[in-house]
């Protein structure tokens, strides 16, 4: 009898644990329940939704659902027509666990920059790339909102995954993106020019417009590499030009030629990160790099093989 007690218990721990680590599908875990109810209803967040697009003059492309029970917010495609879907007791859950109500209006952003910038139409589902540049737009939303940046990113430090996973970037990384589109729309405030709309998501057929939010993983200011210390430059010590495979998302390599006595100068595009892969005895090795740092591939004549130093100040 002792010991089928013992069982049952763990197996109950077990299951509180694992529910506790739940993860939505863009990257949240679930919030424990809580017994205050203060988001009312689909048509409150239709109004936030509402208000949120009056903020960039962009025209609604999506419809509005409550859906009781799943415990998360999603934007998705139904029968050919866009929605933004969410759970009104996940969202309470959240804003309780958070402390402010700046917590469910910040995810209902992210899903809305899912539309924005057409992620859904997309077979390859969540991506690392996706989130970020959703987390990024969910700042710049909430900075035009006039919430905080602490209020900004309180979801995103309370909720998210530490780890990275092959859809979801980590913590850290997500916090980075929404502090970078806070910051982009709190500069571009006392500017006069609209924010211009995205690419297929007017009424009328338009040529490609250039995104509000600049990408995630340019941490610089300016777009001239000599200039602005952001950008990597990358030097090999050989005699003839050599090929190296480089990485934004640590997955999917590209090909790069850095011509001899020249340097490759470039930016990652998802992080302020990426990794540089090379040959090593046979396979290879890959090594991270920073933006605002330079480094040299040298030849290590005892290993026979590339290595990567940091170019030091």
């Amino acid at each position: 009898m002792h010991k089928r007690f013992v069982l049952l218990l763990s197996c109950l721990i077990a299951f509180v644990v694992c529910e506790a680590q739940r993860i939505t599908g863009c990257g949240f875990k679930i919030p424990p329940r809580s017994l205050r109810s203060n988001f009312s209803s689909v048509y409150e967040a239709k109004d936030i939704l509402q208000n949120m697009l009056n903020t960039i003059s962009w025209k609604e492309n999506f419809n509005v659902r409550e859906q009781n029970g799943i415990q998360n917010a999603y934007a998705t495609i139904i029968n050919r027509a866009r929605w933004i879907i969410y759970d009104n007791r996940f969202l309470e859950d959240l804003d309780a666990y958070t402390s402010t109500k700046w917590a469910s209006i910040s995810v209902l952003a992210h899903e809305m920059g899912h539309h924005y910038y057409n992620h859904v139409v997309s077979s390859s589902g969540s991506t690392p790339p996706k989130e970020i540049e959703a987390d990024a737009f969910s700042g710049y939303i909430m900075a035009k909102l006039g919430a905080s940046l602490q209020e900004s990113v309180a979801a995103m430090q309370a909720i998210a995954s530490e780890r990275a996973s092959s859809t979801h970037p980590a913590k850290n990384d997500r916090v980075q993106a929404i502090t970078k589109g806070w910051n982009e729309a709190r500069a571009g405030s006392n500017t006069t020019t609209n924010t211009p709309l995205p690419p297929g998501n007017t009424s009328t057929p338009a040529p490609p417009a250039p995104s509000p939010l600049p990408s995630p993983g340019n941490t610089g200011t300016d777009t001239d590499p000599n200039t602005d210390p952001s950008w990597i430059w990358l030097t090999i010590q050989s005699n003839k030009n050599e090929v190296v495979l480089l990485s934004d998302d640590g997955k999917n390599f590209q090909q790069a030629e850095i011509k001899a006595g020249q340097p490759f100068v470039f930016k990652f595009e998802i992080y302020n990160y990426g990794w540089l892969r090379l040959k090593y005895y046979n396979g290879y090795r890959t090594f991270k790099l920073m933006h605002g740092k330079d480094y040299s591939i040298l030849w290590n004549r005892r290993t026979q093989n590339w290595t990567v130093a940091e170019i030091g100040q």
